[in-house]
């Protein structure tokens, strides 16, 4: 009658320990599902070229396609869903003399454009974030016309006043998901 007690014992031990092992797997395993990261090379190389942070870039992917190459119903395209008329921008503005928009298909080219355009954007808005992932989303006219309006009232433009539910909302998760894979991918993009 001892032996049971101390099976149990051994039992409750080997399960603490399968317990220990198991449990880190399951929630890395939850957090690439939740959380996806690929292309990490590309993110941190391009992040590093353009002074850009690699967790914001991830985030944006995270925010436009969840890191799957898709075309979007308004036309947007790749991982980080850049419109065709926004490719040829950067295209011409960056030289590139024979872009084909289907390239934005290939992780590296649409994530170079994507962060061509990220790094603009923050220029345009003297390193804004807010304004920036905006303008990524709504376009930079209507958060110039924005910024305009709020500077009419004398007060800083706040994630508030964005007028659009749906880029209120995008900015919002963007900058959520900046800080998730800061800390969940700190060594993956080399922070």
């Amino acid at each position: 009658m001892r032996i049971r007690p101390f099976l149990l014992v051994v039992f409750a031990a080997v399960a603490a320990g399968a317990v220990v092992v198991v449990a880190p797997m399951v929630d890395r395993a939850v957090t690439e599902v939740t959380l996806p990261l690929r292309h990490e090379d590309i993110i941190r190389q391009q992040a590093s070229d353009k002074d850009l942070d690699p967790a914001l870039v991830a985030a944006v992917i995270y925010a436009e396609s969840k890191f799957r190459d898709r075309t979007s119903a308004t036309g947007a395209k790749g991982l980080m869903q850049i419109q065709p008329a926004t490719a040829r921008f950067i295209a011409r503005r960056t030289g590139g003399t024979r872009f084909d928009v289907e390239d934005l298909g290939s992780p590296q080219i649409n994530i170079q454009y994507g962060t061509w355009y990220l790094r603009y954007l923050l220029r345009q808005h003297e390193g804004n974030v807010v304004l920036a992932v905006a303008s990524y989303n709504a376009g930079e006219t209507n958060v110039a016309r924005w910024v305009e309006r709020s500077r009419h009232t004398g007060r800083e433009f706040k994630i508030d006043d964005i007028p659009f539910p749906e880029t209120r909302a995008y900015v919002r998760r963007v900058l959520k998901a900046e800080g998730d894979y800061r800390r969940e991918y700190e060594s993956e993009l080399g922070l």
